[in-house]
């Protein structure tokens, strides 16, 4: 049987992470919710997720230092990341170290049903 997918959203804004946790419910997905890249990383009672929303900026560790520290630990799943203030430099750091996506806040639903089916479809994929 085929095991419902697991998202983890991170994000440090509540009334997002409850509104994309929401939509991704309502699309079928299981989804765990963070309040910060700490939180994250804390959580050592769960498996990584198939994959991870997470927004760019939190304070304590952005979501591109959880993304490196992620990878260098050995802990690969695909990201797509989110961010209210896009750049060119942060899309170039987060994208050459292999996120999935980065979108602009707000982000309609469509768009995030098709990234998590592209995301999820690559999973399988060695990185």
């Amino acid at each position: 049987m085929n095991q419902i997918p697991l998202i983890a959203v991170v994000d440090d804004d509540e009334a997002v992470r409850s509104a994309l946790s929401s939509l991704l419910r309502s699309l079928g997905y299981a989804v765990r919710g963070y309040g910060s890249a700490w939180d994250f990383l804390e959580d050592r009672d769960h498996d990584d997720p198939a994959c991870m929303i997470l927004d760019v900026q939190m304070p304590g560790m952005t979501g591109a230092e959880l993304q490196a520290r992620l990878r260098s630990v050995g802990r690969h799943f695909p990201i797509i990341f989110m961010t209210a203030f896009p750049t060119d430099r942060v899309r170039g750091q987060v994208m050459g170290a292999g996120a999935s996506a980065y979108l602009s806040k707000p982000v309609d639903g469509d768009t995030i049903a098709q990234c998590l089916a592209t995301a999820l479809l690559g999973n399988d994929r060695p990185q």
